[in-house]
């Protein structure tokens, strides 16, 4: 049991690593080409998508050349939203996978991002757990969160709260019907993160866009604007594959399969 035991972690490892040496290489090809990756994490129904696609049609209409990449388990509903916004959009479907990874963003961008983009915006799978062991060649991590979510969230997600760069509260019209407690919330981040910047805002009002905006135009220096305690990996560092901790338990036996979430061939929804 115990040589089982040692072998599964191995292989956890193994992906892990695998995963980091494409995510730094991914990120230093769009380093050269002058474009910043931004990842977004949240649970569903953070309200993560409307307010992509409202920082998506400021940069638009501010004329900054940015691109989005959408992930869901099933259906290019999110993508169709977004398109809405003006900017290049498109979907990769998981097939189940609870989590993108660098070689699926690899080969969804291979000829297909605008050479112009300044910043490409990546909407994770909604999912607190996996995604937050997997770099994506991000120069900015952003974990959003939703006051109708409670405020003790970034206690029970150490891994992705501890990771971000960026934390963003969504919703916050909502903060006083759900007896939402700012300031414990911002404690509680503070806790697993501490230092990191925390966003309030609003996708009805417009409330926090241009502030996020502002946070990913900033990243393309490739310098990011904090240094969370659970980084993927330090930006810049060599490799040596000091994983963070993070569930990977689930994500073995998919990536086993590798056929299960291959990208499918989709055409970027009309606007």
């Amino acid at each position: 049991m115990c040589r089982s035991a040692d072998v599964t972690h191995d292989v956890k490892q193994a992906v892990l690593a695998k995963n980091d040496d494409l995510a730094e290489a991914l990120r230093n090809d769009l380093a050269r080409q002058g474009t910043a990756l931004v990842n977004l994490l949240s649970s569903p129904g953070s309200g993560k998508t409307e307010l992509l696609g409202r920082v998506l049609a400021r940069a638009v209409e501010r004329g900054v050349p940015v691109a989005a990449l959408t992930a869901d388990l099933a259906t290019e509903n999110d993508a169709r939203r977004l398109a809405r916004s003006g900017a290049p959009v498109q979907q990769v479907l998981t097939d189940g996978l609870c989590h993108l990874e660098a070689r699926q963003v690899r080969a969804r961008l291979t000829d297909r991002l605008p050479a112009a983009t300044r910043v490409l915006f990546v909407e994770n799978v909604g999912n607190l757990v996996c995604p937050a062991s997997y770099d994506l060649g991000e120069s900015l991590r952003i974990v959003l969160m939703a006051v109708t979510e409670g405020e003790d969230k970034p206690l029970k997600y150490p891994t992705a709260f501890g990771s971000a760069h960026l934390v963003v509260v969504t919703k916050t019209d909502l903060a006083e019907p759900a007896g939402f407690d700012e300031d414990a919330f911002r404690a509680n981040v503070h806790r697993v993160n501490p230092g990191v910047e925390i966003v309030r805002s609003c996708a009805r009002t417009g409330d926090g866009v241009d502030t996020v905006l502002d946070r990913a135009l900033a990243a393309l220096d490739g310098t990011p604007p904090h240094h969370p305690p659970l980084a993927p990996r330090p930006h810049g560092a060599g490799h040596g594959h000091g994983h963070r901790p993070g569930p990977v338990h689930t994500a073995v036996d998919e990536y086993a399969d590798d056929t299960r979430a291959q990208p499918r061939p989709a055409t970027t929804p009309a606007s």
